[in-house]
C-alpha cells in the first residue's frame, strides 16, 4: 500500500470510528423480520437522554424477552455489506433476521432498535460516535420502555449485546448499575477496547505512527481518546451471569483483549466461546444466525 492509499484507509476508518457510517453514509436498514415470517411491531422510544430511537417488537407467545444491542456500523436488522458502497468490511451480508427467527421460534420475545447515529434513529451528541461512552444512554431507555411497555413489563428480561452495543451494556452498567435490575443474563458478541482495533488497523497499512496519529484524530473529532474506549473497566460492575463470544483468529483485534475483558467479568458464572474457521470479524455477526443454540442454551439456563 502506498502512502497515498493508506492515508486514505486511514481518513476512511477515522470517519467509520467517529460516526459510525460509511463514506459518510448510514447503514440502511435493508431488510425487516416479515420476510423470515415474523410478525413484529414497529416501535420508538426515547434514549435516556430523549434521543428517538427506533426498532422493532417481535412477539412470540411466552414471558421471556431478549432486548438485542447492534454493532458499528450496523443497525438492528444487520449490515448491508453486499452492496458496493458498504463492502470494505468483507463484502458479505450480515442478518440478525436468522437469529431472530430462531430465538422467537425458541420462545422469546424480541426487542431490537437502532443505536443512535445508526439506522433510522435520531442522531445524538452531533452525529459523535463514543463507541458505548454516549450510546450507554440507549440501551438504559431500551431498559425502560421493556419496563413500562405493558405486554413486556413483567417478562423475564435477557440481554444480546453485540460489540458497539456490548460496549455500550457495560458502560451503562457501571453508570447505572440499578437499571438492570430485571436482567437475568447476558450474551456479549465480541466486546472490544479500541486499542487493539487501531494497532491492528494502522499495522495493515503500514503506517509507523498511525496509532498517536489515529488518536489525535479520533480526539479531535470527539474528544474522547481512544484508551477510554474500553469495557474492562466497565464490565466489573455486571451481575449475572455472561457469555462472551469472539472470533479467536479476528484480524481486526487480537484474542487477549477479548480474554481481559472476560476475565474482568466478576461473575463466577461465565463462559468464553472462542468462534472458529475464520478470521473475518463480521462473520462473527452471523455466528448466531448459523448456531442460534449458543445464546439459546444460554438463557434457557439461566432465566427463572
Amino acid at each position: 500500500m502506498d502512502e497515498q492509499q493508506a492515508q486514505a484507509a486511514f481518513d476512511n476508518f477515522v470517519q467509520l470510528w467517529t460516526t459510525g457510517t460509511t463514506a459518510g453514509r448510514r447503514a440502511p436498514v435493508l431488510r425487516r423480520p416479515d420476510e423470515v415470517g415474523l410478525t413484529y411491531e414497529d416501535v420508538f422510544f426515547p434514549s435516556m437522554d430523549g434521543v428517538p430511537l427506533e426498532g422493532w417488537f417481535i412477539p412470540a407467545e411466552s414471558d421471556k424477552l431478549v432486548i438485542h444491542n447492534h454493532f458499528l456500523p450496523g443497525n438492528r436488522y444487520g449490515y448491508p455489506g453486499h452492496l458496493p458502497e458498504f463492502g470494505g468490511l468483507g463484502g458479505f451480508e450480515v442478518s440478525f433476521l436468522p437469529e431472530y427467527r430462531a430465538l422467537h421460534d425458541a420462545g422469546y420475545n424480541i426487542l431490537a432498535y437502532d443505536i443512535r447515529n445508526h439506522g433510522m434513529s435520531g442522531q445524538g451528541n452531533g452525529g459523535i460516535t463514543g463507541i458505548g461512552l454516549r450510546e450507554y444512554r440507549d440501551v438504559i431507555g431500551s431498559l425502560r420502555y421493556a419496563a413500562s411497555r405493558p405486554e413486556t413489563r413483567d417478562m423475564r428480561k435477557v440481554l444480546l449485546s453485540v460489540c458497539l452495543g456490548a460496549d455500550s451494556t457495560a458502560v451503562a452498567w457501571s453508570k447505572h448499575p440499578e437499571e438492570f435490575s430485571e436482567i437475568q443474563a447476558m450474551v456479549m458478541l465480541q466486546p472490544v477496547s479500541a486499542r487493539p482495533v487501531i494497532e491492528e488497523f494502522v499495522k495493515g497499512i503500514g503506517m509507523a505512527d498511525g496509532f498517536a496519529r489515529f488518536d489525535k484524530a479520533v480526539h479531535e473529532r470527539t474528544g474522547f481518546h481512544l484508551d477510554e474506549q474500553s469495557p474492562i473497566e466497565h464490565v466489573k460492575a455486571v451481575t449475572v451471569p455472561t457469555l462472551v463470544a469472539q472470533v479467536h483468529d479476528d484480524t481486526m483485534t487480537r484474542p487477549e483483549d477479548v480474554q481481559s475483558i472476560y476475565d474482568a467479568l466478576p461473575v463466577d458464572d461465565k463462559d468464553l466461546h472462542w468462534i472458529s474457521g475464520t478470521d473475518q470479524r463480521f462473520r462473527g455477526y452471523n455466528y448466531f444466525g448459523e448456531h442460534p443454540e449458543v445464546p439459546i442454551n444460554w438463557f434457557d439456563k439461566h432465566l427463572r
